[in-house]
């Protein structure tokens, strides 16, 4: 079995730092998918500052990624691989990494990301292990119900989630609101970051970041990514498109015409900067384009967030860069649509629900350029119903780590 743990090392655990074992790392074509690693680690050094960690991350994890996590973490541990069917890891830094640890923590995602991986885990080690920050709305099997109801803890990222995973019958002894572990990213380039404002004249507080996607991610446009064009979904894109951007581009409009800030058009993800040409900027009015800088290179999480805290606010249809920006104080509007997974109440949740639009909902897309606009005309307003969304954030970050601390404090 592995982790199997002998007598002497048992009497011996509390004699030691606690090891946790953070599964997390899901993607690098996305920021906000690589923010949610820094943050639970950020959360871990802060909350369990005596803690070791090992990040067990997915085999995606590129080497620039990991080489930026290592400066804001440079003692951190990486591993990669999966556990057979017969219990043996598939590499020796995995193998001893599960032997290793006291817990096994699943960090924030769309969903059980790594089910498969925690399955194999919990059934080959006996050991505990806990979920941080998720969303939950596809069906549940027995299998996943059981799974999850294993888990010391549930943190759901959105009360839809949580709601629905205890009517379905899930039943771990502790199930409530968990904030995105991104909310707590707190990566820094500043060196890029002021190289890019200065090249593209945008100064600290004068300018607003707009961020937007069509419905699903066409990661095949993505050089190198293995997958395949869905063409039901590329053609839902193209029907929904200029629906989803007209209010978004509207608002730039107003930005541009009525304040003197400028709009910076920026992606979260590496499909999003030819988004952000063809349906926000190529379609402006000429005299406006001046005001508007498109981005037209991806960034990664750093660079991106050393931006976000110069600006004066975040508007837009993507998810994460709003969360790391409320996380760090900066006002952000979430724009939403049915496709997207119940992650956007979270919004509402964090008591942030003024700043959250549904595109499907006509009623509240034609709202979404005055909320901009209010936004952009007094940032100091603005700026604190951020700060109080925050400051529940980092209530909630500080009694989840608390229940993990006592988790620990059982081995």
């Amino acid at each position: 079995m592995i982790g199997a743990i002998s007598d002497s090392v048992q009497a011996n655990r509390l004699d030691r730092p606690a090891r946790i074992l953070l599964r997390s790392s899901w993607q690098v074509v996305n920021i906000g998918d690589i923010a949610h690693t820094p943050g639970v680690l950020a959360l871990l050094e802060k909350y369990l500052p005596d803690a070791e960690v090992i990040l067990w991350a997915s085999g995606n994890l590129s080497d620039e990624v990991a080489e930026m996590e290592h400066r804001r973490f440079p003692n951190l541990k990486i591993v990669k691989g999966s556990i057979g069917g017969d219990g043996t890891a598939s590499n020796q830094g995995l193998q001893d990494a599960i032997v290793w640890t006291d817990f096994l923590l699943h960090g924030s995602g769309p969903s059980l990301v790594a089910a498969k991986d925690v399955a194999a885990f919990v059934k080959h080690t006996g050991k505990p292990y806990g979920v941080y920050g998720i969303t939950h709305g596809n069906s549940f099997s027995d299998s996943a119900k059981d799974l999850l109801s294993q888990a010391k803890f549930l943190f759901f990222r959105d009360s839809v989630s949580l709601g629905y995973a205890k009517q379905n019958g899930v039943n771990s002894p502790i199930m409530q609101f968990g904030p995105d572990g991104a909310f707590a990213c707190d990566l820094r380039d500043e060196e890029k970051a002021e190289a890019f404002l200065a090249a593209n004249g945008l100064e600290e507080r004068q300018f607003l970041c707009c961020l937007s996607r069509f419905r699903y991610t066409p990661y095949w446009t993505i050089p190198g990514d293995r997958r395949k064009k869905d063409a039901s979904r590329d053609a839902r894109n193209k029907a929904m498109k200029e629906q989803d951007h007209a209010p978004i581009r509207e608002a730039i409009i107003r930005v541009v015409r009525e304040t003197d800030l400028k709009v910076l058009l920026c992606p979260e993800d590496m499909t999003q900067m030819a988004v952000g040409k063809e349906m926000l900027y190529d379609p402006l009015p000429a005299d406006l384009k001046k005001r508007v800088v498109w981005r037209e290179k991806f960034w990664l999480t750093d660079e991106a967030l050393s931006v976000y805290v110069r600006s004066a606010g975040l508007f837009g249809s993507e998810m994460h860069s709003p969360i790391m920006a409320v996380g760090n104080g900066i006002p952000a509007i979430v724009c939403r649509f049915e496709e997207q997974t119940s992650k956007g109440i979270m919004w509402r949740d964090i008591g942030l629900g003024e700043w959250l639009f549904d595109l499907d909902q006509a009623s509240e897309a034609a709202k979404v350029p005055a909320a901009v606009l209010a936004m952009a005309k007094d940032f100091d307003a603005a700026k604190r119903t951020a700060e109080t969304a925050r400051s529940f954030v980092q209530e909630c970050q500080q009694e989840t780590m608390g229940i993990l601390k006592d988790q620990l404090a059982m081995r």
